[in-house]
């Protein structure tokens, strides 16, 4: 039988707090509308870090609000649209108004010219002998009996 291997030594790293600000001039500029640069940072203990440089966000400006709020804008519309219709439905009312006078003047002018035509009929036959002529003797009413 084989006797086992000890195991190996194990290393064990730690890392160190960096105390000493490095150089800035190791950063690259980064390119606008570009692949950003690749930066290498040389460390104090003789490490060199390699990355993209990381430029902060802006944070997006918030959307001045309009000096007048878009509920009243359209309250004021709104307003304006309800008088333009009021005003309409005067004018139609109006017109309406206007056309039931005009019908009854000639509804009223018909009834007229019609009732002269009729009064001329009848006033112009007492002169014409073409009728006939019926003769009424006065009647004596005595007692419910008709005497003729």
């Amino acid at each position: 039988m084989a006797h086992p291997e000890p195991p190996a030594a194990v290393e064990v790293h730690q890392p160190h707090p960096i105390t000493v600000h490095p150089p800035a001039a190791s950063v690259l500029p980064v390119q606008p509308h570009a692949v950003p640069a690749v930066a290498s940072v040389a460390l104090p203990d003789g490490r060199v870090v390699t990355g993209y440089a990381i430029v902060p966000t802006k944070p997006e400006p918030v959307a001045a609000k309009p000096p007048v709020s878009r509920t009243a804008v359209n309250v004021a519309l709104g307003g304006v649209g309800f008088l333009a219709v009021c005003g309409g439905l005067v004018l139609l009312t109006s017109f309406i108004a206007a056309l039931t006078a005009f019908i009854t003047q000639l509804i009223i002018l018909a009834a007229v010219c019609f009732g002269g035509w009729i009064a001329v009929q009848v006033f112009s036959a007492s002169g014409h002998r073409g009728g006939t002529t019926v003769n009424i003797r006065k009647a004596v009413i005595k007692r419910n009996h008709f005497h003729g």
